[in-house]
């Protein structure tokens, strides 16, 4: 386990270009796989877990070889072995979906980790559908976990199309149906009680794919403002149980949820001036810049439109992003830190910031008041239970965090300082905990120390060095 530091740090200056989207690898691939002929995708995420996505891929038969991808002639092909998806939940619920429509039988598992996850949310919905899923009964509980045993219906045939429900917001257990859909003969909906992030039917719809709501055509998805059915956010797709997708050329746009990180650092980090270029700034991605804004950042984050010929990637839109340094309270009334104002971010906004929550609740620390973030239990089910995490690792450099069981409460300012603190194989905790240690106060030379942090490598595998280029 890595043991790194992260102490104080000067401005942070110069442009940052962060790995591919995270979230838009995994779909891309995995919708090029399926597709007619070979595609070509530009800009993947490097990180571990799409990783993940190509080793599964290439184990039923895709070929993936420098951003072209080739599916196998007649389909993809049964495994010769378990499926592994190591740490990363959007593979194993990703591809489920997809084997649920195979006429094959396949087993995906994961870490440790992983293996902790609850696949209830998943395997219910696919069985309704005709698919065959056993999972392993979760330990302590009545839910399910991987590994998962999957393999379409018998006699072989299409999946049956369905309405799904689903209690919480998830992009991932929608993209799994939707994708389960397009095995399916008829029209398949998902229905959400708030929106959450729509790079699957942006994607869907670059590969040809028709995507509507319940009473038009979707021109890209839906975004946090627009109205929602009484029923709740309605997306469907249909099929005559038979994939049609046409093979695209597509770059994928910088990572959001990666830029977070240095956009938060840039903001706290008094004199800092940081350009994030290319970055992704779809609607429902960016409700970390709502909420910044809303705590008196407005003024010192602002999205530069790029050329129209580049303002678009993948049915995405993208800008640079520019962040300057606010000027703590400290150094103008000799307290500790206060940038930021406190706000309430309710439970209709997380989707749109769920990947954000660990480094806006470091930002919270700095923000004077109480910050509350609600309806945020889905992050009990992420890497680790994140909110426990935060109020803990938080905890030891002085933050006063309160974990309630969907919510955090964040009181602030506080000059937080250095400790030993463990990212508890999370790469949102490990980079949120580095960020953190840039705003410690000295304290006889000690720095923060983050233990575990190599895992920032499932999505970020080279923060620690541009963290270092742009503090020099």
């Amino acid at each position: 386990m890595a043991l790194e530091t992260f102490g104080p740090a000067g401005p942070l200056a110069g442009e940052v270009r962060v790995p591919g989207d995270k979230s838009i690898s995994h779909r891309a691939l995995i919708l090029a796989a399926l597709a007619d002929g070979p595609s070509r995708v530009d800009g993947l995420a490097t990180g571990a877990d799409v990783g993940s996505t190509i080793t599964c891929l290439e184990r039923l038969g895709v070929r993936v070889s420098q951003g072209v991808v080739r599916p196998p002639r007649g389909g993809l092909r049964p495994p010769d072995g378990p499926l592994e998806a190591g740490n990363s939940g959007t593979t194993m619920r990703l591809l489920a979906g997809v084997l649920a429509g195979q006429p094959f039988r396949s087993t995906l598992d994961g870490d440790a980790s992983l293996r902790r996850r609850p696949m209830a949310r998943v395997a219910h919905p696919l069985r309704r559908m005709g698919a065959e899923v056993a999972a392993r009964p979760a330990d302590g509980g009545d839910g399910e976990t991987a590994p998962l045993q999957i393999r379409g219906p018998l006699p072989p045939g299409p999946l049956t199309a369905r309405v799904h429900r689903l209690p919480v917001a998830s992009a991932q257990v929608k993209t799994c149906l939707l994708l389960a859909g397009l095995h399916a003969a008829g029209r398949t909906t998902v229905i959400e009680p708030f929106p959450s992030r729509d790079h699957t039917e942006r994607l869907l719809r670059v590969f040809g794919v028709v995507v509507a709501d319940g009473g038009g055509f979707l021109c890209g998805g839906v975004s946090p403002g627009a109205e929602a059915d009484p029923a709740g956010w309605v997306v469907s797709v249909e099929s005559d149980g038979r994939p049609l997708l046409h093979p695209v050329e597509l770059a994928v746009p910088g990572d959001f949820s990666s830029a977070a990180f240095w956009i938060v650092a840039g903001l706290l980090v008094p004199g800092s001036a940081l350009r994030l270029a290319g970055v992704g700034v779809n609607p429902t991605r960016t409700g970390l810049l709502a909420v910044l804004a809303r705590m008196g950042a407005a003024r010192a984050v602002a999205l530069e439109a790029l050329p129209e010929a580049v303002a678009a990637v993948a049915g995405e839109p993208v800008a640079d992003i520019v962040v300057r340094g606010l000027e703590p309270a400290w150094a103008r009334r000799g307290s500790v830190p206060g940038v930021l104002r406190a706000t309430l971010v309710p439970a209709a906004e997380v989707p749109s910031l769920i990947d954000e929550v660990p480094i806006l609740a470091v930002a919270a620390t700095q923000a004077e008041g109480v910050t509350v973030i609600e309806g945020a239990g889905e992050l009990r089910a992420k890497e680790t239970d994140r909110l426990e995490a935060l109020a803990g690792e938080l905890g030891r450099m002085g933050a006063h965090i309160e974990a309630g069981p969907d919510r955090l409460v964040i009181t602030g300012p506080t000059r937080l300082h250095p400790a030993r603190v463990s990212a508890r194989g999370d790469h949102r905790m490990a980079m949120a905990l580095a960020v953190a240690g840039l705003l410690t106060r000295p304290v006889d030379g000690r720095q923060t120390e983050v233990a575990g942090f190599e895992t920032a490598g499932v999505s970020y595998p080279g923060f620690r060095r541009t963290l270092e280029e742009l503090a020099s």
